[in-house]
């Protein structure tokens, strides 16, 4: 049974799934949909053009579906559209897109944690997890199984690719390529993500097979443009992690992160250990 407490502002063109839950001053405007079985705990307000998947988690004093901080907004409609068991901390802001129709949108199963922004055309895989205060600018995107640590920043038009590993306090002004770690301000590249692929499902040789590409592809002598299309028309560029790899650094308009030798090591990185 759906449940909405007497202090709640529920206006009637909302839509509500069965077993919803909106507690004590929350606020929800006429063009929302809220799934089945999410909970809005309190303080929460929902703007109009907001879609909340089922089984979401929205904490106090988060705000969805503001209009987009963009000079080029007209008022047009515009969205947020929120995917299925997202759990939504403190403080998080979420803006509506720049563009009649476009969306603002958050994968199934992200973990969005206190003090989050995300700005207008933002676009968040499935099971990314932000930590405190990150910032997303407008029309930046974050690929699947990613995390970010707390009070990284991410430029406009930039891209993290999925199950990147961003560490906190960094600055992130170009792509960051699938299945790496960076840090720093502004950010390099530093590492492969060896436990966020093997927790995904990547065996040994698949993580070896993505080092040797990346090797091949920052410091096989060449430079990085004619590396990428050497091995875009090589046979190694035509398996599954190395294809993703290539497709998302030819479609780079911001240009890609380098991966720098002169970082000092991390643990593992010293004998070549995998984690």
């Amino acid at each position: 049974m759906t449940s909405i407490h007497p202090s709640a502002i529920v206006s009637p063109g909302a839509e509500l799934g069965e077993d919803v839950t909106v507690g004590p001053y929350c606020i929800v405007q006429n063009h929302v949909k809220i799934g089945s079985g999410s909970v809005l705990s309190s303080f929460v307000t929902l703007l109009d053009y907001v879609e909340i998947g089922d089984n979401c988690r929205i904490a106090q004093n988060a705000v969805i579906g503001g209009e987009p901080q963009d000079h080029g907004f007209k008022g047009e409609e515009s969205w947020v559209r929120i995917g299925r068991d997202v759990i939504i901390r403190e403080n998080v802001t979420i803006h509506r897109s720049t563009g009649e129709g476009t969306a603002t949108v958050v994968g199934d199963g992200c973990f969005i944690m206190e003090g989050v922004h995300l700005g207008h055309n933002v676009v968040i895989g499935k099971n990314v997890t932000m930590a405190n205060k990150v910032g997303m600018a407008g029309f930046s995107s974050v690929g699947d199984g990613a995390v970010l640590g707390g009070m990284a920043g991410v430029h406009q038009f930039v891209r993290v690719g999925k199950l990147c590993m961003i560490g906190g306090l960094s600055k992130i002004v170009k792509d960051i390529p699938p299945f790496l770690m960076a840090d720093g301000h502004p950010a390099d590249i530093f590492s492969l993500n060896k436990v966020g692929m093997r927790r995904a499902g990547y065996d040994s040789p698949e993580r070896a097979a993505v080092k040797a590409f990346y090797d091949r592809l920052f410091h096989g002598g060449l430079p990085f443009r004619k590396a990428l299309e050497s091995l875009a028309s090589s046979e190694e560029g035509r398996s599954g992690a190395a294809r993703e790899i290539i497709d998302f650094c030819t479609g780079s308009k911001r240009g890609i992160t380098l991966w720098h030798r002169s970082r000092p090591a991390v643990r593992g990185e010293e004998d070549g250990h995998d984690d």
